[in-house]
């Protein structure tokens, strides 16, 4: 196993880690909130973890259709818990994970789909902005500054824009990735031709990561 994937795993395992800060109450002498601080400075972590595995990879060549598969996983885990944490605590409406979790889910699917023809689907630019935002959005909920002059958190307004891009992003996705679906040799020459544009879509060896 490469070093990317250990802190994939890594991640992975800081999961429940924050989950427990966040959902439980841990005193520690006099000092207030604690548990909500260690539990967003645990997210933050996991979450620079995603930048430092996936540049790691690019630098090291050790990009594999399973290291792709393992580090979105990752990532969908942590927001996906991170969701229903709020949603726990009453930060946040079960509609708003729902659509979130079920985007992921669906993609996810789609991302399955192009493993088993060894095919890694590149996250776009949409897909990029839709994880800053949902993470900024959830740290944004978790510590709940207001704004001053309305009667809306920060984190609410960030977390409605987190919704609109990953609706888009989730879209795209599906609408550039339906040569996927196509017959193995169509689709091998579709995503040829796509590559040569865009990094959307690469034939890579299902190697051990």
């Amino acid at each position: 196993m490469n070093l990317s994937s250990r802190i994939t795993i890594v991640r992975i395992l800081l999961v429940p880690v924050f989950m427990v800060f966040l959902l439980t109450d841990i005193r520690v002498s006099s000092v207030s909130g604690f548990n909500i601080w260690v539990a967003v400075a645990v997210f933050c972590i996991a979450a620079l973890t995603d930048t430092l595995d996936g540049y790691l990879a690019r630098s090291r060549r050790e990009v594999t259709v399973l290291g792709s598969m393992m580090d979105t996983t990752a990532d969908k885990l942590l927001i996906s818990a991170a969701l229903i944490s709020l949603v726990q605590l009453g930060t946040l409406s079960a509609w708003v994970a729902m659509v979130i979790i079920s985007r992921e889910l669906a993609v996810s699917g789609l991302r399955s789909v192009a493993a088993a023809k060894n095919l890694i689907l590149h996250a776009s630019i949409y897909g990029k902005m839709k994880t800053s935002l949902q993470i900024v959005a959830v740290v944004a909920l978790i510590l709940d500054p207001a704004i001053f002059f309305l009667d809306i958190s920060l984190g609410d307004w960030l977390m409605a824009i987190a919704i609109f891009i990953t609706i888009i992003s989730g879209f795209e996705y599906f609408a550039r990735s339906v040569k996927i679906f196509a017959p193995d040799q169509e689709m091998k020459q579709a995503a040829s031709a796509d590559t040569a544009r865009t990094p959307w879509i690469d034939s890579v060896p299902l190697s051990k990561k």
